[in-house]
């Protein structure tokens, strides 16, 4: 529990202080495949349970999978209901990204539901967080000042809260949703419209004001993109994802077997 504690710290102090950090992302279920992934070193794997199957059950291997291998595990669950949030905290999850944050109210929802009291109202329990029991006085006595959140910012609401929704000293970073940024704005599917590029610059400059991580995710990884990336302004990167990595493989696949019929 002690060198958990010790990375989850690093990880929220390389957030706040907006250092340059990488991530995997998770959208199937088996753990092999979180393992591999975190053999490549990232300071931290998302798990995807917004737009796959991907059930509790599952989630709490994934997560362990993850830090069997030293890495961290933020999920993203489907809703901000505590229905969900509870069991993937209690499963041991070092900290939370949540999808479609637009209001203050939000925020303060998410904050209640993720802390403990004195700042928030989080339940105490026993489960795989806290070791089942034997480190539970180590894990509650550390998780307000170690776990991190994230918020994801997906649409023009989000984007004219964000001074708002940056406001709370417990946000520690945001990230930039360009998909369904650009159906709040009009242009779905078009991430690199010059409408979806300027409010995610907004939400940039934004986080740079008020001292936040900020990041987002990359479709086709390659160095020039990650470059591009970083020089826009954003302080992490979200290096593609599973379902990504097998999409691309058999699209290659499809065009080679189609050259040869």
């Amino acid at each position: 529990m002690e060198s958990l504690i010790k990375r989850r710290k690093v990880l929220k102090e390389k957030l706040t202080n907006r250092k340059r950090l990488f991530a995997g992302w998770i959208s199937y279920a088996h753990p092999s495949i979180t393992e591999t992934f975190a053999k490549a070193g990232f300071d931290f794997i998302a798990i995807d349970m917004e737009h796959s199957t991907i059930s509790l059950e599952q989630a709490q291997r994934i997560i362990a999978a993850a830090q069997s291998e030293n890495s961290l595990c933020l999920p993203r669950p489907v809703s901000h209901s505590n229905d969900w949030t509870k069991p993937l905290l209690d499963s041991g999850a070092d900290g939370m990204l949540y999808p479609m944050v637009q209001t203050k109210e939000d925020v303060q929802n998410l904050l209640d539901i993720n802390k403990y009291p004195s700042i928030g109202k989080r339940s105490f329990g026993v489960n795989r967080a806290q070791n089942y029991g034997f480190d539970f006085d180590d894990y509650v006595n550390s998780w307000n000042s170690t776990s991190s959140i994230i918020l994801q910012i997906e649409s023009i609401s989000a984007v004219d809260n964000i001074e708002d929704l940056l406001s709370f000293s417990d946000v520690d970073g945001v990230m930039v949703g360009p998909y369904d940024m650009s159906g709040s704005l009009g242009v779905p599917g078009q991430t690199t419209h010059p409408l979806v590029l300027e409010a995610s610059k907004k939400v940039i400059l934004a986080c740079e004001k008020f001292g936040k991580s900020c990041g987002s995710q990359i479709t086709d990884v390659t160095e020039d993109a990650v470059k591009k990336h970083f020089d826009q302004g954003y302080t992490y990167c979200i290096m593609g994802s599973d379902l990504f990595v097998l999409w691309k493989w058999a699209e290659s696949m499809k065009n080679m077997i189609g050259n040869f019929k």
